[in-house]
């Protein structure tokens, strides 16, 4: 008679272990597929008025709560900050420029931007109220502050090809948006790719310059979803996007209060939220044609600054990344 092999514990523990992790992994799928989900991770930003009327309201709780779905809430400081939370699978929702996720769709981010939260004219070129900068061709030579990867940062590549300069014709220093004002209230550096609200406090507060301004180089301000999420999750997904149609709508008909919510939530006055508000357009929801274009646009100035990394071409990746269905969805319901 043969004899039964015996397994020490070692082995055994180890056999438990890969049976208990492919059971875990299993349990996980079923759950993805079946819609199963317990928790909704949204971001809110300064720069998005939608997303921090939704937070302060808890329409988002609100709305989940009979389905037991947990919500959680991150800030994000700025399109970069937000498109590192997507990327590291951090956050499912993100609010950033349209032209800053572009650039990071075409590295690799699993994102798709679904929703327009507003149309801001929300970066434009700013110097201090004594400087001689008076034009875009006065910053050859000058050191500039811009957050690289953000609509900010993308605005002063545009603008500088507009005026004919490379970006080695002058010194861009990589700091976050508020450092970047502080960089320029100091005099480290001579000129800086603003955003609101940081932009909006330095123009009423320090008399600071808007030296140099074009809607048609901001591009919109999207809202992104994981694209795992958006599979697994579309029920969610336009749940989410009710609570900004819901935030759009209230923003037009509650003005003031939008202001002291956005003051309250970014530590500023209500004269710079009002000011910041002024510089948004909340009447347009869904992506299209319009977008694409400007992004379209933005690609290309990337691709001659040699930043455009991606193995696809720019119109692919604008199409791959642009997806209006959801919004339309809500539209037509």
């Amino acid at each position: 008679m043969s004899k039964i092999p015996v397994i020490d514990k070692r082995s055994l523990l180890a056999i438990i272990s890969l049976f208990l992790i492919i059971f875990l992994a299993a349990c996980g799928n079923a759950g993805s597929a079946s819609g199963d989900l317990k928790q909704v991770r949204l971001d809110y930003a300064y720069y998005s008025p939608a997303s921090l009327v939704i937070k302060n309201k808890g329409w988002a709780e609100e709305a989940f709560k009979d389905q037991d779905i947990e919500v959680t809430w991150t800030l994000s400081q700025g399109s970069n900050k937000a498109l590192e939370f997507l990327n590291s699978n951090s956050v499912d929702f993100g609010s950033t420029a349209g032209s800053a996720a572009l650039l990071a769709k075409a590295n690799g981010n699993p994102i798709q931007g679904i929703y327009l939260a507003s149309k801001p004219e929300w970066t434009a070129l700013v110097t201090s109220k004594d400087s001689e900068i008076t034009d875009p061709a006065d910053l050859k030579g000058k050191k500039i502050a811009a957050t690289v990867g953000t609509d900010p940062y993308i605005f002063l590549q545009r603008t500088l090809q507009d005026a004919g300069l490379e970006e080695q014709d002058v010194q861009i220093v990589n700091l976050q948006h508020a450092d970047g004002a502080s960089a320029l209230l100091s005099g480290d550096v001579d000129a800086w790719a603003g955003l609101d609200p940081h932009m909006a406090k330095l123009e009423l507060e320090n008399d600071a310059q808007l030296f140099y301004r074009n809607a048609d180089f901001n591009t919109y301000n999207f809202l992104n979803v994981r694209e795992e999420f958006a599979e697994n999750h579309p029920e969610e997904v336009k749940e989410v996007l009710k609570l900004y149609n819901k935030a759009r709508a209230w923003i037009d008909e509650n003005p003031e209060e939008t202001a002291e919510i956005l003051a309250n939530e970014a530590g500023i006055s209500q004269e710079v939220a009002v000011k910041q508000l002024e510089r948004n357009d909340f009447s347009e929801a869904v992506p299209g044609e319009v977008q694409q274009e400007i992004l379209n646009q933005s690609g290309a100035v990337l691709e001659k600054a040699n930043l455009w990394k991606g193995s696809k071409a720019i119109a692919e990746t604008v199409d791959a990344y642009v997806e209006p269905k959801y919004a339309k969805e809500l539209e037509e319901e």
